[in-house]
């Protein structure tokens, strides 16, 4: 998403980004456009949080720059380092560091005392704050007497209240429990879309990954893995760390490709089946992905008679809406994620289908 009429500056931009001895950061490059949401996602240890650190002033890269509207808040080849406290950002961590011996209030009220903001226009400022997140009635209430979620719209509405121009958020959901994470999932978007600012968003959980962003940026070891949209993220993968992180997939190792025409090729696989894909654009394709959720089950072939093929239910784990089953098709072992309406005992033969245009191939 793109604010109507915003500049074509990019609100953000990080160019070849280099951070520590190892290093933990390995020549990142990224950019967004004002009032877009950009999450950087990975397993622990990837560089996400350093990297958000270094746009917050908090981390000394070695090499590269950080751009903020325009404005050089860091360049190793000029010199310029802009302290923290002037880069115009808000960093929310992941304990929300609400001060227990004060009210909710003089939480969010904590910043702009200390940038020596008038006293009514304080007042003003902190109580649309607290409005925007569900919390005015709670102005006067003592903090350690709110619950979780509470304190984290408290958190919430501190970070933007001295209108920043960039939102940091470093994992702020994690310490939620599942359903409220789920909910403040929402809330955070819609919020973050209704002021209109810039967010960066650094999570290990792809859901979150997917649901909040404009932009994901999925990392491993320190480097770029891909840059996109949320859909192509979980849809085009462009390699099997990127496939298998973004929603569990089945990654099958390609032997041979022959065209097929009408716009799919067969692919052998590692047991001497076949798999029928989309062609796309993939010419020497390495693997086959097929995500867990795309598999449908059958008690009898399914008609057409394209990627049908007999297996043998393995093992099933019921989440309640859903049920997870480990399959064996002819020795390659296969995971499939169905809604729990019909239910496949282990042990059981059944027929496993997908579509072509959800087999994608890898290059």
């Amino acid at each position: 998403m793109t604010i109507q009429g915003a500049a074509t500056v990019p609100a953000l931009d990080i160019a070849d980004l280099i951070i520590g001895g190892v290093p933990a950061v390995r020549g990142v490059s990224v950019s967004a456009a004002p009032g877009q949401h950009l999450t950087l996602v990975g397993p622990s240890g990837c560089g996400k949080t350093t990297i958000l650190r270094a746009i917050a002033g908090l981390e000394q890269p070695s090499s590269g720059s950080i751009r903020l509207f325009g404005r050089t808040v860091y360049d190793s080849a000029s010199g310029i380092d802009v302290p923290s406290e002037r880069r115009e950002v808000s960093m929310m961590f992941q304990s929300y560091a609400i001060w227990p011996h004060m009210t909710v209030f003089e939480n969010v009220a904590y910043g702009l005392r200390l940038r020596k903001t008038a006293k009514h226009e304080t007042e003003e400022r902190v109580m649309k704050a607290l409005d925007m997140v569900g919390l005015a009635d709670y102005a006067r209430r003592e903090a350690p007497h709110l619950s979780g979620g509470q304190q984290q719209r408290v958190a919430l509405a501190r970070s933007f209240v001295f209108n920043p121009k960039v939102l940091l958020f470093d994992e702020p959901l994690s310490n939620l429990d599942a359903k409220l994470r789920a909910q403040m999932r929402v809330e955070l978007k819609e919020l973050t879309a209704r002021i209109g600012i810039t967010s960066v968003y650094v999570t290990h959980d792809q859901e979150e990954a997917l649901s909040l962003s404009d932009i994901v940026v999925v990392m491993q070891d320190g480097v770029i893995q891909q840059q996109s949209d949320p859909l192509s993220a979980y849809f085009r993968p462009v390699n099997a760390f990127v496939a298998d992180f973004m929603g569990a997939s089945n990654i099958l190792p390609a032997r041979s490709v022959a065209a097929t025409g009408g716009g799919t090729v067969a692919v052998e696989v590692e047991n001497g089946e076949t798999v029928v894909c989309a062609a796309g654009a993939v010419r020497t394709p390495s693997a086959v992905v097929v995500k867990s959720v795309h598999f449908r089950l059958s008690a009898v072939p399914a008609p057409g008679g394209v990627n049908v093929w007999p297996v043998t239910v393995r093992r099933r784990v019921f989440v309640g809406d859903v049920a997870e089953y480990l399959l064996d098709w002819k020795g390659i072992a296969l995971r499939a994620r169905e809604l729990s309406t019909h239910l496949y005992d282990e042990g059981q033969q059944a027929f496993c289908h997908v579509d072509a245009a959800h087999a994608v191939l890898l290059p």
